[in-house]
């Protein structure tokens, strides 16, 4: 005799999300469904309107109303690790990653890597696909059985079935399923790069590279100078720059991490560490609206596993919570077009599909984990210039599609949902040592603000290049520190973008915070 259930409790829900190939349509050659680790939800389903017949009657009574609309919408708060929310960030950017080449990008097919020869060739093997890496990138390879055959390595030679490295491999007849390759920067040739300071502008000189040539470096990107070896670095100079414009002959930074000066790079082989970067595109060519089903399983039915989906599902809010003492977490919410449920009896299941774990990885901290936060006026001769305040007690940042369902005659919930402006905002808490950031609010100045982390090789960057800031009532209190509260509202910048998020999979150990 089966017992009847009577609570499901939360602890045994998940969640999980799949990109629709149309709006409120999975694809139909083979759905993927991508695991998360939500902390919590807020208005995760649908809100039924109902509307009740109150006719002129004796007895004044209402009439049984009738369901006439859905509002169906969903929230979480989910922690912020090194890659848990990569593939979503694209949706609330309202854009394609700008990846780098990786033999299992997020937007394209993946290269199947068929065998890792040693000897004189030294050589990761594929049907296809190796070409779009080239000599001097460096590429960072994992999930091979072998140890020898993970890590850092060089690339020396590329076609389309052989990637050559310069340091020695072990044979390994088949790679499992998770071997991946992967774009993290570029390797110099020994001389070539220096360091050139003209007044306070920063350059990064090549004598023999063409860097427009190179579709890794533009302008906005965020690059580490430096490795881990004294000979993949300068002696002076290392740390995140942005790229403010780009030459042939020379990396022209904006912003710069550290105190610059001139250097030749005598003897030096230096490494450039890039990620993939997200923004908010300008060509309305590279505009794209996402749109997901979400997933949310809610415990066993009468035969099998109950849930309920947002369908239709566009990203509407985002906001990355950066509170002292604690990790980093991030508040995620859509607006959807339809809600529906799974009862788990008579055939009527879960979704098919393929679910891809959850990382499972390490939440950044913000006492250890953080390299940078930032905010400084806007000042075009200088690389480095002064910032607003020194220290932070807490921050965010969001964005916000301003996200619409439309409605329609005939049509319960939306039939489809419109897009406003792409607004990206926040707050900052900071300690007070100068009245700068308070001048700053009264003279309407242009500001810029970026938050980099980074912990056990690998990091990010969030950068707001132009922003306005409001707020700035100093907050005087007995027996504690003044702080000055702002508020942070982004603009589009030169570049034609408001905000910009890059992902670093591996930055050298130089590039940890002390």
């Amino acid at each position: 005799m089966a017992c009847e259930i009577h609570k499901i409790d939360s602890n045994i829900t998940g969640l999980s999300f799949a990109e629709e190939e149309c709006l409120k349509e999975l694809p139909s050659g083979g759905v993927t469904w991508y695991d998360l680790e939500p902390n919590s939800y807020s208005d995760f389903g649908g809100e039924l309107s109902t509307v009740a017949r109150a006719p002129i009657d004796p007895s004044r009574q209402n009439k049984k109303g009738a369901v006439v609309d859905l509002d169906a919408s969903g929230g979480f708060n989910v922690d912020f690790t090194q890659s848990n929310l990569t593939r979503l960030l694209q949706g609330f950017f309202f854009a394609d990653a700008r990846e780098l080449p990786s033999t299992k990008p997020m937007n394209a097919a993946a290269v199947t890597i068929t065998e890792v020869v040693s000897g004189a060739t030294d050589e990761y093997a594929a049907a296809s696909g190796l070409n779009a890496f080239s000599p001097g990138q460096l590429v960072m390879a994992s999930g091979f059985a072998n140890a020898t055959n993970n890590g850092l390595k060089v690339v020396a030679a590329a076609t389309a079935t052989a990637l050559e490295v310069t340091t020695g491999l072990v044979n390994e007849s088949t790679p499992g399923a998770g071997a991946k390759l992967e774009c993290v920067g570029r390797e110099f040739a020994q001389d070539d790069l220096s360091i050139a300071v003209v007044g306070n502008v920063v350059s990064l000189v090549s004598a023999a590279v063409d860097f427009t040539s190179l579709t890794e470096f533009f302008p906005g990107r965020w690059v580490f100078v430096g490795g881990d070896a004294s000979a993949n670095r300068f002696n002076n100079n290392a740390g995140f720059a942005r790229i403010g414009s780009v030459t042939e002959t020379a990396l022209i930074f904006d912003d710069v991490t550290w105190a610059a000066e001139n250097e030749a790079g005598s003897g030096k082989s230096i490494r450039l560490f890039v990620g993939t970067v997200i923004k908010n595109e300008k060509n309305p060519v590279l505009i794209k609206r996402r749109s997901y089903n979400i997933e949310r399983t809610l415990g066993m039915g009468a035969s099998a596993v109950q849930a309920e989906y947002l369908e239709g599902a566009v990203a509407n809010e985002f906001t990355l919570n950066i509170p002292q003492a604690d990790k980093l977490n991030a508040d995620i919410a859509f607006i959807a077009c339809d809600n529906t449920y799974r009862s788990g009896e008579n055939g009527d299941t879960v979704k098919a599909g393929t679910h891809i774990a959850a990382p499972g990885e390490d939440a950044f901290n913000t006492s250890s984990d953080i390299y940078r936060i930032k905010m400084h006026v806007h000042d075009s001769t200088s690389s480095n210039p002064a910032a607003l305040f020194g220290y932070v007690s807490e921050a965010s940042i969001s964005i916000n599609n301003n996200i619409t369902p439309n409605k329609a005659i005939g049509v319960m919930g939306a039939f489809d949902t419109s897009a406003g402006n792409f607004e990206v905002g926040g707050s900052v808490t900071a300690y007070f040592t100068t009245v700068a950031a308070v001048k700053a609010v009264r003279a309407n100045a242009d500001v810029g603000m970026s938050i980099i982390g980074a912990a056990k090789n690998a990091g990010f960057i969030f950068d707001i290049p132009l922003l306005g800031l409001g707020g700035g009532a100093l907050a005087v209190e007995k027996d504690a520190p003044i702080t000055v509260p702002l508020e942070t509202a982004g603009a589009e910048n030169k570049h034609g973008y408001t905000m910009l998020y890059e992902v670093f999979s591996y930055l050298p150990t130089l590039a940890m915070p002390d």
